[in-house]
Protein backbone atom coordinates (compact mmCIF):
# COMPACT_ATOMS: atom_id res chain seq x y z
CA UNK A 1 0.00 0.00 0.00
CA UNK A 2 1.10 3.39 -0.94
CA UNK A 3 0.55 6.03 1.83
CA UNK A 4 0.98 10.16 1.85
CA UNK A 5 1.08 11.40 5.12
CA UNK A 6 -1.15 14.98 5.40
CA UNK A 7 1.26 18.43 6.08
CA UNK A 8 4.02 17.65 8.43
CA UNK A 9 3.78 14.51 9.06
CA UNK A 10 6.00 11.82 8.84
CA UNK A 11 5.38 8.02 8.12
CA UNK A 12 8.57 5.91 10.66
CA UNK A 13 9.52 2.42 10.21
CA UNK A 14 11.16 1.15 13.56
CA UNK A 15 14.86 -0.09 13.38
CA UNK A 16 14.84 -3.35 15.68
CA UNK A 17 17.44 -3.33 18.35
CA UNK A 18 19.89 -6.50 18.85
CA UNK A 19 18.37 -9.71 20.41
CA UNK A 20 21.66 -9.87 22.69
CA UNK A 21 24.06 -7.98 24.31
CA UNK A 22 27.85 -7.05 23.20
CA UNK A 23 28.10 -9.69 25.66
CA UNK A 24 26.45 -12.33 24.29
CA UNK A 25 23.13 -12.50 26.84
CA UNK A 26 19.81 -13.00 25.27
CA UNK A 27 17.41 -9.68 26.11
CA UNK A 28 14.14 -11.63 26.33
CA UNK A 29 10.88 -10.20 24.59
CA UNK A 30 9.48 -9.33 28.52
CA UNK A 31 12.67 -6.78 29.30
CA UNK A 32 13.10 -5.09 25.83
CA UNK A 33 11.83 -1.20 25.04
CA UNK A 34 10.32 -0.15 21.89
CA UNK A 35 13.40 1.33 20.13
CA UNK A 36 13.74 5.26 19.50
CA UNK A 37 15.26 4.58 16.31
CA UNK A 38 13.43 4.36 13.05
CA UNK A 39 13.69 5.07 8.87
CA UNK A 40 11.32 7.79 7.28
CA UNK A 41 9.29 5.64 5.14
CA UNK A 42 6.58 8.15 3.67
CA UNK A 43 7.26 12.81 3.98
CA UNK A 44 4.24 14.88 3.81
CA UNK A 45 4.16 18.19 1.75
CA UNK A 46 4.30 20.79 4.61
CA UNK A 47 1.75 22.67 6.40
CA UNK A 48 0.72 26.33 5.26
CA UNK A 49 2.32 28.67 7.40
CA UNK A 50 1.10 32.08 8.45
CA UNK A 51 1.90 34.07 5.81
CA UNK A 52 0.02 31.79 3.82
CA UNK A 53 2.93 30.05 1.94
CA UNK A 54 3.36 26.51 1.72
CA UNK A 55 6.48 25.09 4.41
CA UNK A 56 8.76 22.05 3.69
CA UNK A 57 9.56 19.07 5.82
CA UNK A 58 13.26 18.50 7.19
CA UNK A 59 13.70 14.70 6.38
CA UNK A 60 13.36 12.66 3.10
CA UNK A 61 12.34 9.08 2.53
CA UNK A 62 15.18 6.66 3.93
CA UNK A 63 16.21 8.97 6.52
CA UNK A 64 17.70 7.30 9.56
CA UNK A 65 16.20 9.64 12.96
CA UNK A 66 15.86 9.77 16.89
CA UNK A 67 12.28 10.15 18.32
CA UNK A 68 11.02 10.41 21.63
CA UNK A 69 9.51 7.49 23.48
CA UNK A 70 6.00 8.73 23.16
CA UNK A 71 5.68 10.54 20.40
CA UNK A 72 3.91 9.01 17.39
CA UNK A 73 0.67 7.00 16.55
CA UNK A 74 1.19 3.60 16.41
CA UNK A 75 -0.41 1.87 12.52
CA UNK A 76 0.07 -1.33 10.44
CA UNK A 77 0.57 -0.75 6.92
CA UNK A 78 0.74 -4.43 5.09
CA UNK A 79 0.81 -6.11 8.30
CA UNK A 80 4.19 -4.46 9.66
CA UNK A 81 4.05 -1.75 12.64
CA UNK A 82 4.86 1.76 11.89
CA UNK A 83 4.28 5.47 13.49
CA UNK A 84 2.61 8.61 11.94
CA UNK A 85 4.39 11.74 13.79
CA UNK A 86 4.51 15.48 13.38
CA UNK A 87 8.25 16.59 12.56
CA UNK A 88 8.21 18.39 15.62
CA UNK A 89 8.59 15.15 17.50
CA UNK A 90 12.13 14.10 15.66
CA UNK A 91 14.75 14.42 17.83
CA UNK A 92 17.23 14.73 15.32
CA UNK A 93 18.55 12.71 11.71
CA UNK A 94 21.59 10.38 11.90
Amino acid sequence: MKIKPLQDRLVIKRIEEEEKTKGGIIIPDSAKEKPQEGRVVAVGDGKTLESGKEGTVDGEAWDKILFGKVFGTEIKIDGEEHLIMREDDVLCHC
